[in-house]
């Protein structure tokens, strides 16, 4: 092999190559001081979820900022939260004890649509660690024993299933065994169809859970979040003694655009919100997120103690 040759100084007159120098070590002054400082000041990635867009104004919200105020936005956007934050919330001091469900069956008719309806309970299972969507809690809100339910819209938007209906049902008997209120936080888009008439039969079973509790003189009292729609709306989720809501939450069986497109008259402003069905009559009272554990334990003492004087007499 020809010997490399470098015509660089004199044209026409070849050299020797010289020898490879040495490749020049990069760092410039930060590698001339003393070891650990380059680190200290090396670049940091922001993690990607540092910052929140409000979707009512587009504003980029500081995550720990949104965090303290409960995620509930600067211009009062109640943001959806999962069971984890929703107990920490409601419960003196974020104590509780979780109950787990029994199990139903996964996949009962075998479900096909765009994929297995395996595949999408395994993908939710996995994002949100939660068997389905409903969480049951046991502990004290303002210093009252009670049972909390939770629906977890990010869970196939917590839409009721078998398993949810297990669950809700074990809430309630949860609260009859300990003598207890329960409370249901509820968010969903309705029955989960991919279980059909399976999902649709629970509106019955949570609704004589419902009757039970009221035998025994126990208080049954729901908070609707965003969004509450179909069957969830159609049983459990407007049979509470007491109608709390989130502000700006909707709430209804069907969506606007759905009822627009049927009656083919443009609805009301703020159609379907809290604030609306307030006027209505349909809930009782709106309560901003940092207010629901103070107006749920008046309202949890006050019919509890009623039931004491009851049960005396």
């Amino acid at each position: 092999m020809a010997e490399a040759k470098d015509f660089s100084t004199k044209r026409g007159a070849p050299q020797a190559a010289s020898p490879a120098k040495p490749a020049r070590e990069r760092g410039g002054w930060l590698s001339k001081i003393a070891p650990g400082v380059r680190r200290l000041v090396a670049k940091r990635e922001a993690p990607d979820n540092l910052w929140v867009k409000c979707p009512d104004t587009g504003e980029m919200i500081y995550r720990p900022d949104l965090e303290a105020a409960l995620w509930v936005t600067p211009a009062g956007r109640h943001m959806r939260i999962g069971p984890d934050l929703r107990f920490a919330y409601t419960f003196d001091g974020g104590v509780h004890d979780e109950i787990e469900a029994p199990q139903a069956p996964d996949d009962p008719l075998h479900f096909v649509d765009l994929k297995p309806y395996r595949e999408r309970l395994l993908a939710a299972r996995k994002a949100s660690g939660e068997r389905d969507a409903v969480s049951i809690g046991v502990g004290e809100i303002h210093r009252v024993p009670a049972v909390v339910m939770v629906q977890d819209f990010a869970f196939l938007g917590g839409s009721l299933s078998m398993g949810a209906g297990e669950a809700f049902v074990a809430a309630a008997k949860a609260a009859l065994e300990r003598d207890t209120p329960l409370v249901a936080f509820t968010a969903s888009g309705g029955a989960r169809m991919q279980e059909g008439a399976l999902a649709l039969m629970q509106m019955a079973r949570t609704t004589l859970s419902i009757q039970d509790l009221k035998k025994a003189r126990l208080p049954y009292i729901v908070v609707l979040t965003d969004p509450t729609y179909g069957g969830v709306t159609a049983s459990y989720a407007m049979l509470g003694d007491v109608q709390l809501a989130e502000p700006g939450a909707l709430i209804g069986f069907t969506g606007p655009r759905i009822i627009e497109q049927t009656i083919r008259e443009t609805l009301p402003p703020g159609f379907q919100r809290a604030e609306y069905l307030v006027e209505k009559g349909m809930i009782d009272k709106v309560v901003r997120r940092k207010e629901v554990p103070e107006v749920l334990g008046l309202i949890l003492s006050t019919l509890m103690l009623g039931r004491s004087r009851r049960s005396a007499a």
